[in-house]
């Protein structure tokens, strides 16, 4: 049997998608057919969403803790003017806590025909590759009585890079750089291995230093200068296995690892030294070979950019075995890992022997400024208890540390703020020894 007057028209209404009619409707509907009418004929005029096209166009990095902007252009091919409410769905990370909501939706019109732009705004919390998911649209009819809603999936993706907040300390290590490169006025004593020039001895000055055939000829003492050797081999190795996933105040040890990493990569590039980087737990998880001067920080940044930690024991065997692979003549290897004695004893220490015959070793690690604070509290029983077992922590990383200079590597265990100086100035003093 045919279905006439209000019965034709709620089925009708009932046809149309879930969720397209407010719930208030629903009581409404079978006692007022005028507004039933008028609903059915406002989701019938509303501009289709499934036709709708979208570009995207923007940033495709930004360093964590900076803002990115990614522009979306909407075109309305149909008939009808698009009166919509627009979703642009990002990973929550991709937004400061609390602004989602306000940062991903956004009201649109469209004319038929026509096209606009809208802006998202980002402001990634984390590192690491952010990908657009899909976006929403809800178009409503133009009494906004009723609405089509659909997605689509516009594909856009924004490298969030590590912050580098330890660029701040590279001036300063490009001029102590200059006073050991012979730049400056600054003269330093008996410091690298290549010979720079003569000039007159003060006191102070190391004696053999001294060239006696130079003072021979002229009425002063001269004494030779020196400068560091330039194209060395650096290889920064980066433990990112369990140990590196521990956090130290609101970071994880892995990115104050990376940031003291890029700091040194910054300055030995500027010091004529090519940089290798290789981060490795189980497996080879980064790397970055064979770059030049001016193309290696930003290649150092790209690889350490998605790089998280792995919850698995790093296989120091495997590790040891790449380093060399990728250090075939003797080099400057710096390893970032923990000063825990556990892994260190179990771990580095039977195949320090391997590497430490072939080349300088420098481990560097994060140390936890709670343990410190902890050291220094007295007061409750709680705090004496804290403390004690602080200052056995503390103890624990001292001796770690002097079974690794007994082989003759260069250990640096600073805070997460101060790792990155810290390992600068190691280089350093390492290019000025000649030890490089």
């Amino acid at each position: 049997m045919a279905l006439t007057g209000r019965t034709a028209l709620l089925a009708a209404l009932g046809s149309l998608p879930v969720g397209i009619l407010a719930p208030s409707w629903a009581g409404m509907l079978a006692v007022n057919a005028p507004l039933s009418l008028a609903i059915l004929c406002d989701y019938a005029l509303a501009a289709p969403v499934r036709t709708l096209q979208f570009t995207r166009s923007g940033d495709t990095s930004v360093r964590l803790g900076d803002g990115a902007e990614v522009q979306l252009t909407v075109t309305n091919p149909s008939r009808r003017r698009l009166r919509a409410q627009l979703r642009d769905a990002w990973p929550p990370s991709s937004w400061l806590p609390g602004t989602e909501q306000a940062s991903s939706r956004q009201r649109l019109t469209v004319p038929a025909g026509e096209r606009r732009r809208l802006t998202t705004s980002l402001r990634p919390t984390r590192r690491g590759d952010r990908r657009a998911e899909r976006i929403t649209v809800r178009s409503f009819g133009p009494l906004g009585l009723a609405a089509r809603q659909g997605h689509h999936e516009v594909p856009w993706t924004v490298r969030v890079l590590p912050p580098f907040t330890s660029r701040k300390h590279l001036p300063s290590r490009l001029a102590r750089l200059r006073e050991l490169d012979g730049r400056t006025s600054v003269l330093t004593r008996g410091e690298g291995t290549e010979f720079d020039s003569l000039r007159e001895y003060v006191p102070g000055d190391d004696t053999r230093s001294i060239d006696w055939r130079a003072t021979a000829r002229q009425t002063t003492v001269a004494v030779r200068t020196w400068r560091p050797e330039r194209d060395r081999h650096i290889l920064i190795v980066l433990d990112t296995g369990r140990t590196s996933a521990g956090r130290v105040g609101d970071v994880p040890r892995l990115d104050a690892s990376m940031d003291a990493a890029l700091l040194l990569t910054a300055l030995a590039s500027r010091a004529g030294d090519r940089v290798d980087l290789l981060a490795y737990d189980r497996r080879l998880r980064a790397q970055v070979q064979g770059r030049s001067a001016g193309d290696v920080l930003p290649a150092v940044v790209e690889a350490l950019a998605p790089l998280e930690p792995e919850l698995v024991e790093t296989d120091a065997r495997g590790l040891a075995a790449t380093a060399l692979a990728r250090a075939p003549r003797r080099s400057l290897i710096v390893l970032l890992t923990s000063l825990d004695a556990a892994p260190i004893e179990e771990g580095l220490l039977p195949v320090l022997p391997q590497l430490a015959q072939r080349h300088t070793l420098l481990v560097a690690s994060v140390a936890d400024p709670h343990v410190t604070r902890m050291a220094a509290a007295r007061g409750t029983i709680e705090a004496v208890y804290e403390a004690a077992a602080a200052t056995q922590t503390q103890s624990q990383r001292t001796r770690t540390a002097d079974q690794l200079q007994r082989h003759g590597v260069t250990v640096v265990d600073a805070t997460p703020d101060t790792l990155a100086p810290a390992l600068a100035d190691a280089y350093l003093a390492l290019k000025a020894a000649g030890r490089l």
